[in-house]
């Protein structure tokens, strides 16, 4: 347990086009310590990556979306409840109009888990310290007004913490606790890049190094479809 975490926003960062080496970018415009978490938006992955497509004039987004999806859930007008091949269960299976030129769209990365090993090890080589990279997007929540931005890759952390077998405060014994942490690295570092702010890249400072760990993914904070009450 820490009792202090520092979340700096990093500015300067040109835009992102297609085929940009993004860690590069961001070792140029940030300057990192040991046990540094760099959390860096879905979208200026999703740029880097090349995963810009361009939208039907009459068709609009509706056939992206429904190609990047495995499974619609729900429609509601023009939203759609969509699960992805990665397994996320989101609004327009992901598809993102916002801060793309127009006439595209965003899609996701194709894995971001490799994404961010990528930014991880290149970011490592460049500093010589041990950093972890999230990659983060915006979720709505089903119970809950509101977006927050949540992981959907991650390199270097792991993704939940497990606290069942461990006493609380008063000493009893937590039988289901288990804490996402890389979701709530992530909102913390939405605090300082915003949603129109254009910074796309964080770094969380102070974290615990138990949560620090090789070989994790984000799947594991994905809910299984036989654990899943709502499907």
């Amino acid at each position: 347990m820490t009792d202090r975490i520092e979340v700096l926003a990093v500015v300067g960062l040109p835009e992102v086009r297609p085929g940009d080496d993004l860690a590069a970018l961001i070792a140029g415009a940030a300057d990192l310590v040991e046990g540094d978490v760099v959390v860096v938006t879905q979208k200026v992955v999703s740029k880097a990556e090349d995963r810009l497509v361009d939208i039907d004039p009459e068709a609009g987004h509706r056939p992206l979306v429904e190609r990047e999806s495995v499974r619609i859930l729900r429609r509601r007008g023009d939203l759609v409840i969509a699960e992805t091949e990665h397994g996320f269960v989101c609004a327009n299976a992901g598809v993102d109009l916002s801060n793309v030129e127009a006439g595209q769209a965003a899609l996701l990365p194709v894995d971001s888990d490799r994404s961010a090993r990528r930014i991880r090890d290149a970011l490592r080589h460049r500093f010589s310290v041990n950093v972890a990279v999230v990659v983060s997007d915006t979720f709505g929540r089903p119970w809950r007004r509101g977006v927050t931005d949540v992981a959907i890759g991650c390199a270097g952390l792991r993704p939940v913490v497990d606290l069942r077998g461990t006493t609380d405060a008063l000493g009893r014994e937590l039988q289901v606790t288990e804490v996402a942490v890389v979701d709530e690295i992530a909102a913390a570092a939405e605090l300082v890049m915003g949603k129109a702010a254009g910074v796309p890249v964080a770094v969380v400072r102070g974290i615990d190094p138990l949560w620090f760990g090789d070989g994790s993914v984000v799947d594991d904070v994905v809910r299984s479809p036989d654990e899943d009450l709502f499907r």
